[in-house]
């Protein structure tokens, strides 16, 4: 977890808070296939069982008339259906909350690996959930100390922005890509991926840079957080 205590050399009194203050994970987006079709089926089967049990209790002359001559699946093998199709939902849930990652990250004040003269803000995520997640997208956002704010960019698009703000990279920052396809392991014993390096002179020039990660589990269901790597830098 962020240590929102540590403070690098040179620091002003108290963090500042930052523009986003989403710190939770967030399902985005269920996988078509193995969550929709079997809702799919489930209520196609329930409409139909529906119409079994009205058609059934329509008695008299009526009954020999369209449409209540049409008879689409006798009673027993169609509740065998349903109850097949019930237990595919529930498993299927079940099955999900035991895939789903847990997304998060540690930071913290270290010797630094390439301004070896002070000390830089450190940030690796990880992934604390069973099952190995893959990474889909990875987005980045910043806000400047002077109110300057960005729109959602790329690993190339962030590099591009910050050095026209005059950050040198592997000089005031270092910030590894982390594209499509990359798999976050489950991390039991906390290890991290790098996701930053950063000066004090960035730190207090920079009021935040998120970053949004979203990844797909085992279950094909995607997640997304948003995570500060400056939270608690300062």
């Amino acid at each position: 977890m962020p240590n929102d205590s540590a403070r690098g050399p040179g620091t002003p009194g108290g963090p500042r808070v930052g523009r986003d203050e989403r710190d939770g994970q967030r399902l985005v987006r269920r996988s078509p296939v193995l969550f929709t079709a079997p809702i799919v089926l489930l209520v196609v089967l329930a409409l139909v069982l529906v119409w079994e049990v009205v058609r059934s209790n329509v008695t008299g002359e009526l009954a020999t008339q369209w449409p209540w001559r049409l008879r689409l699946m006798d009673m027993n093998p169609l509740g065998s259906l349903i109850a097949v199709a019930v237990a595919a939902v529930l498993t299927r849930t079940q099955y999900a909350l035991a895939v789903r990652p847990a997304l998060g990250w540690r930071s913290d004040w270290g010797p630094g690996a390439f301004a070896s003269e002070e000390e830089t803000w450190q940030v690796g995520i990880l992934n604390g959930g069973r099952q190995q997640a893959v990474v889909e997208a990875v987005d980045y956002r910043i806000t400047l100390a002077d109110g300057t704010v960005s729109d959602w960019l790329t690993h190339a698009g962030v590099l591009e922005f910050l050095t026209g703000a005059r950050f040198a990279k592997d000089v005031d920052f270092s910030l590894p890509r982390c594209g499509a396809g990359f798999p976050l392991i489950p991390s039991g014993a906390y290890d991290t991926v790098a996701a930053g390096e950063f000066t004090d002179r960035f730190v207090h020039e920079v009021e935040e840079l998120a970053m949004r990660v979203r990844v797909l589990d085992g279950a094909g269901d995607c997640h997304e957080r948003v995570m500060n790597l400056l939270k608690g830098a300062r």
